[in-house]
């Protein structure tokens, strides 16, 4: 049975807290899921679980998992020396109907407002069961992040503005990138060509880059 929804801040940070160096087999088992043998298939899998266990209620909708507390949710996959394995998807990317768009009411400065990040043991080695997780940290952007943010937002939203999305590769962007979503390539969707026309492309999705979410640990762990 899912978690109802914490009440307020105290009570999520006590639950994230909670959970520090559990395993995720237990937490699996606490709320009745499954644990896959590995994640290739399931690669969402370690975030649902934990967005089950601390009761957050957005799911796939484009929102904050908490917005009542107004917190995303993000849990990242860590080695040994608590060093980030991948990029963190942040959201999915418009393609059309941008015009008027800024960084303040689009859905990346949104979402990165206040993140709890929740890291979790990611090394293949260990089993996804026997994969532990870590403390939680609350973040949100100091002065230098948020403008290196809305810098990198601003300038690949023009590129996309201007038909230039297909030639948008992930070195774009200091912290924040634009890469393909979709898992097969085959999968498109409208965007803006050169001419101002509507074109065929691949789904676009923003991340942040790998030395970005370091920098985030490093900072609340030091």
């Amino acid at each position: 049975m899912a978690k109802s929804s914490p009440l307020d801040l105290n009570e999520l940070m006590q639950r994230a807290h909670n959970m520090a160096g559990i395993r995720l087999a237990d937490i699996a088992a606490d709320n009745h899921i499954m644990v896959p043998a590995d994640l290739r298939r399931d690669k969402g899998w370690v975030g649902q679980l934990i967005e089950s266990e601390l009761g957050a209620l957005a799911g796939s909708r484009p929102e904050q998992d908490f917005l009542h507390l107004g917190v995303e949710l993000k849990t990242i996959p860590i080695d040994h020396n608590g060093k980030p394995l991948e990029t963190t998807y942040v959201t999915v990317a418009p393609l059309t109907n941008i015009q008027g768009m800024t960084w303040e009411n689009s859905l990346v400065y949104h979402k990165l407002q206040r993140v709890l990040w929740v890291p979790v043991e990611g090394e293949r080695n260990i089993p996804v069961s026997e994969r532990r997780i870590g403390t939680p940290i609350l973040w949100q952007p100091n002065t230098t992040q948020a403008r290196q943010l809305q810098q990198d937002w601003e300038e690949i939203m023009e590129l996309i503005a201007l038909g230039k999305v297909d030639k948008i590769t992930a070195r774009h962007g200091e912290v924040l990138q634009l890469r393909p979503k979709a898992a097969n390539s085959k999968t498109l969707t409208e965007s803006i060509a050169e001419d101002g026309s509507i074109q065929l492309s691949n789904p676009r999705g923003f991340y942040l880059k790998i030395d970005f979410t370091q920098q985030i640990l490093t900072n609340a762990f030091s």
